[in-house]
């Protein structure tokens, strides 16, 4: 029986000349496999055409946007997760939805190898790589750019003189991935960190120098889960639709970072998210006011470390579980309204209300009704200074003798 080999199929070039360039290297069959996780662009059938049309033996398609958003998304948002301070993980969670449909696709068609469309200096194959070492122990992966010396200059070559059905000019010079969360852009003119990007670059947001009238919306959640925009009830996937389409059209979103990658290096790239960025910041106001202090404190540890494990291509990790659990608890009260202005590429939270908030009006007024006994704030400052004070007179005893 001839081996078979599952490919993560996106449609473009490289994707689509890899399908000849391992059967020709290897003599195995290939099965495309495309999974839509809200990228938009071309139809499924038409890339399930497409890959056909380049030699793959099976053209696996899968839908699964309303799984990414419920089952990746969200847990981000609960998170608040933004890796080094700034990028929403947008190809980060992706590609465990992508692998878990790659060993699926591999189960039903009987492959033994599945192969990804990773360069060698990137966090992608990792992300590939172990998901599939954890889903599918037993199976083999290849990285035809990687392992087989497919460059993009051969790539274009292959395409040309098989004169397959893909769209094989150089015009686009960047290196670009999006879906429903958000949009990556990286190499060609941003490789040199001192140049602004250009107009061109940016597709999920307009300029925001120059915004339409500001955009009041409310968002609300329920234990950590967006269901509602101004009233409206809402899946997660059609929350984050919408406000990609009213924060973008605000220019909110734009993130531009170097950051350091898993394999070492410091990569520039430019982020687009605005209903990640939107959502994000809405849910990190109302934890503000649902979740007790120090609980809050420690679980912004660990959502920066939650960030860090999926970056780094460990979503199906024990860690990565169990901080899930911590997570998935604190979210219990996480419910109620947040308003926000979205304008000039800002999101900026003015109201806020929860029937489980923790914020008491007769506590924090200084106006009549107070019902603060201040008279305790003495003896409190005096037992809380305690040990630096005895350690303080430590330090002068020593220092004097």
């Amino acid at each position: 029986m001839t081996e078979r080999i599952v490919l993560a199929y996106s449609g473009g070039l490289d994707t689509s000349v890899a399908i000849g360039w391992i059967g020709e290297a290897t003599g195995a069959e290939v099965i495309a496999v495309a999974v839509d996780v809200g990228q938009g662009g071309e139809s499924l059938e038409t890339i399930r055409q497409r890959a056909l049309g380049c030699g793959a033996v099976e053209a696996y398609v899968a839908d699964a946007s309303d799984e990414f958003a419920n089952e990746y998304c969200v847990p981000t948002l609960k998170a608040n997760a933004l890796y080094q301070g700034h990028y929403p993980l947008v190809s980060a969670i992706s590609r465990p939805v992508i692998v878990k449909h790659l060993v699926k696709a591999a189960r039903e068609f009987g492959a033994s190898t599945v192969a990804h469309g990773c360069t060698g200096k990137g966090n992608d194959q990792v992300r590939f790589e172990v998901g599939i070492q954890t889903l599918g122990p037993d199976l083999k992966c290849i990285a035809p750019v990687r392992d087989l010396a497919l460059t993009r200059d051969k790539a274009i070559a292959f395409a040309e003189d098989r004169g397959l059905p893909i769209e094989t000019t150089k015009k686009n010079p960047y290196s670009i991935d999006q879906n429903v969360w958000g949009r990556a852009v990286e190499t060609g003119y941003l490789e040199d960190i001192w140049n602004a990007p250009t107009k061109d670059i940016y597709d999920y947001t307009a300029a925001p120098e120059f915004p339409p009238a500001p955009d009041e919306v409310t968002i609300s959640f329920e234990a950590g889960v967006p269901v509602a925009i101004d009233g409206v009830k809402v899946t997660p996937l059609q929350a984050i639709k919408e406000l990609n389409r009213r924060a973008g059209a605000q220019g909110v979103g734009r993130i531009d970072v170097v950051e350091d990658r898993l394999v070492g290096i410091k990569s520039r790239e430019i982020y687009e998210a605005p209903g990640a960025m939107a959502l994000i910041t809405a849910h990190k106001h109302l934890e503000d006011i649902t979740i007790e202090r120090e609980q809050a404190r420690f679980k912004a540890t660990v959502g920066q470390r939650w960030a860090e494990l999926v970056y780094d291509g460990q979503w199906f990790s024990p860690l990565k579980r169990s901080l899930d659990a911590f997570i998935e608890d604190t979210q219990r009260y996480v419910s109620g309204d947040i308003r926000m202005v979205l304008h000039g590429g800002q999101a900026i939270v003015n109201g806020r209300r929860s029937e489980t908030s923790l914020y008491d009006f007769g506590l924090a007024t200084y106006d009549t009704g107070d019902t603060f006994d201040q008279s305790m704030a003495r003896g409190f400052i005096e037992l809380w200074g305690m040990s630096a004070k005895v350690a303080s007179g430590r330090d002068i005893r020593v220092a004097g003798k």
